[in-house]
């Protein structure tokens, strides 16, 4: 064991829980309608709860347990079996190791709350998550993270996919399932409005983006300097994306918004993820600075010319920009393009499909969208049985 290496990764583990509680709980809850906010802060925060507990059970050793099997680490891991204090995974504890890879598979299911916000049952979110988590992330982590199919010495060769801290693993999964789901669902029926309290949203981004430290200077998994580098990377993108972001819309709109600037920021950081392990400071102003302008492209074309209700631009920021910024990692001469690209269509493929399969499954026991009356006065009073503001005076 490592000492500095340990300590690095408890901040970072830290860093990473933060990401969702509270920073995209405030981000997502400020983008909806005030009558709707805590369904979807209660939402974010039970996923967090519950990922825990099925990350315990099951998800860990489907991961990264010690089956030689290609696609998944098999159940002798199930509730850390075997592991103590002193079990090493590297250099570090591995209940460590655990508790980081926690927080990651707590962030990619809070993620895809941004699509469906303000119409889907509780039940049914709490329901399809636990199942995803087993069936869809914990295996995809394994054929990448895990020694599975897709790393080095699999179906590519000895060079396999680079995902340094999940461009494919969190944010293509995510940006699917989020795509998938809100085609099935529907649009919301009540036109959407403009975002009841923008100053949550910044602060929400803001922790995001000092959370993603840990996320990605994390993934090194050691105190080093290519931790240093992936955090200084990773800065550079989301500063860069913010800056492309805000200027393609004053040269769109005459305007410049915050809600916009601070989802340019997101757009950077999930662009960087993939790469931040792979390349330099030039590499991720140019990767944020096409990020910028390439994600809120991609948001007028799910909403406006496709007609999708991805109400938080979910594929648009996350899926689109993970996988722009693993085809990158190749661009820069870090990866092949066959691995890189190659890995992002199975896993992509893979996704749809257990999503639509998870979807019909779970929907036949809860209802996967809310009553019309509910939606229409928002599922705070209709779900949770309180609200965040008296909309009553």
């Amino acid at each position: 064991m490592n000492a500095a290496d340990t300590a690095w990764i408890i901040v970072a583990t830290t860093l990473v829980l933060f990401m969702t509680l509270p920073g995209l709980a405030l981000f997502y809850g400020g983008l909806v309608r005030a009558r709707s906010v805590l369904s979807v802060l209660t939402q974010c925060y039970a996923i967090a709860c519950l990922m825990s507990v099925v990350w315990l059970a099951a998800g860990y050793s489907i991961a990264f347990g010690a089956s030689a099997a290609p696609w998944w680490g098999g159940l002798g891991s199930a509730f850390l079996a075997g592991i103590t204090p002193d079990s090493l995974s590297g250099t570090l504890p591995e209940v460590l190791f655990f508790a980081f890879q926690m927080t990651f598979a707590i962030i990619t299911p809070a993620l895809i709350v941004g699509a469906f916000v303000e119409r889907i049952n509780f039940g049914f979110v709490l329901l399809f998550m636990a199942l995803w988590s087993l069936v869809c992330y914990a295996p995809v982590a394994n054929w990448i993270w895990g020694g599975g199919f897709l790393a080095d010495g699999g179906i590519f060769g000895e060079t396999g996919v680079r995902d340094f801290a999940g461009g494919i693993v969190v944010h293509e999964t995510a940006g699917v399932t989020a795509l998938v789901l809100v085609i099935l669902l529907g649009a919301r029926r009540k036109n959407p409005t403009v975002p009841h309290n923008p100053g949550y949203v910044m602060i929400g981004a803001a922790m995001l983006w000092v959370g993603w430290f840990g996320f990605n200077g994390g993934s090194q998994l050691a105190a080093d300097g290519g931790a240093a580098m992936a955090l200084a990377v990773t800065h550079i993108s989301a500063a860069a994306a913010s800056l492309t972001w805000a200027l393609w819309e004053k040269i769109k709109f005459g305007k410049v918004s915050l809600v916009g600037m601070v989802t340019g920021t997101i757009a950077g950081l999930a662009s960087i993820t993939p790469a931040s392990g792979f390349v330099g400071p030039v590499a991720a102003l140019v990767i944020g600075g096409v990020a910028g302008v390439l994600c809120q492209e991609a948001c007028s074309v799910i909403k406006g010319k496709l007609k999708i209700d991805d109400s938080l631009d979910v594929f648009a920021v996350h899926g689109v920009g993970g996988v722009f910024g693993i085809i990158m990692i190749a661009v820069f001469g870090q990866g092949s393009f066959v691995a890189q690209i190659g890995s992002a269509i199975i896993v992509g493929l893979f996704t749809v499909f257990v999503t639509i399969i998870l979807a019909k499954f779970v929907g036949l026991l809860i209802p996967m969208r809310v009553a019309e009356d509910i939606e229409e006065s928002g599922l705070d009073l209709a779900t949770h049985g309180e609200q965040a503001y008296d909309l009553s005076s």
